[in-house]
């Protein structure tokens, strides 16, 4: 079934249980069968007759942004799904029922992972709408692999980081290191960080290693993250040297190579956790 709003200023109108339309452009909005109406329109152009196939139609008025994303949601997440992207975006506008609270932490530090000044990843998230580029990371990519960390019990939680402030510090913090490692070819395309690959292995490294390394210290200071991770310019990773493999096998090239850098000292702080 299609679902769609009625924003023309033209009423709808109803008699004899038939309902009439205004017949012009931008009357109305598209909530739920995109996809649908653009097959039909492609249909159409190679066989006319398609044009009068009845389908069944659900016509809402006077709703609010957060009404449409509501009954999105409703239809997307007990369905066959959508783009998570989307559904990820979504959150922000929803009502609090229909709400991971999870995802919704993790689409907050994406946000600000995207558009903080002390981000590496300032603009390098994917999220609905934005233009293409080459490399990026797609939204539901970064919140589905953040999930996992900011979860109730969690890795950060376990750790004490549980405000949405410090979480995103302590990420910032991470790739900050890995930036500082890169310097101006942090831009690079040939940086596997700025792809899924990269991105996910260094939060594998993170979650496997570093988390319980930095809490012995009690600090998830950038200078202490990269002083974990041995990585000359020489023995930069490359994005050149995963392109081609699965994305499960990139991610694992990507660690491995990670974890051979790794090299912690082998002591403990006793100082308050700093971030």
């Amino acid at each position: 079934m299609h679902r769609i709003e009625w924003v023309s200023k033209d009423k709808l109108l109803v008699a004899g249980g038939k309902v009439t339309l205004a017949d012009a452009p931008r009357c109305a909005q598209i909530i739920d069968g995109q996809h649908r109406v653009a097959g039909l329109k492609d249909a159409i152009k190679s066989d006319k007759t398609v044009s009068s196939v009845e389908i069944p139609v659900a016509i809402y008025e006077n709703l609010d942004t957060r009404e449409c994303a509501d009954i999105f949601l409703s239809i997307n997440t007990e369905q066959k799904p959508v783009s998570r992207t989307l559904v990820f975006d979504l959150y922000g506008v929803a009502s609090e029922y229909l709400i991971d609270e999870t995802a919704l932490r993790a689409k907050d530090i994406a946000t600000a992972l995207n558009e903080s000044d002390e981000s590496p990843y300032r603009g390098w998230i994917k999220f609905p709408g934005s233009p293409r580029m080459k490399g990026g990371i797609a939204l539901s990519t970064v919140v589905s692999a953040l999930k996992p960390l900011v979860d109730n019990k969690g890795p950060l939680d376990n750790a004490k980081v549980r405000e949405l402030e410090r979480q995103t510090s302590v990420l910032i913090n991470l790739f900050g290191a890995l930036n500082d490692k890169y310097g101006d070819q942090w831009n690079s395309p040939d940086n596997p960080f700025l792809y899924a690959s990269g991105f996910l292995g260094a939060l594998q490294l993170f979650r496997n290693k570093i988390i319980d390394y930095c809490t012995s210290k009690k600090s998830f200071k950038k200078d202490l993250i990269s002083s974990l991770i041995n990585m000359p310019k020489s023995q930069r990773l490359k994005q050149s040297e995963v392109r081609g493999q699965s994305g499960s096998k990139a991610v694992s090239l990507i660690y491995d190579r990670l974890l051979e850098m790794y090299e912690p000292e082998d002591n403990s702080g006793d100082h308050e956790i700093e971030i």
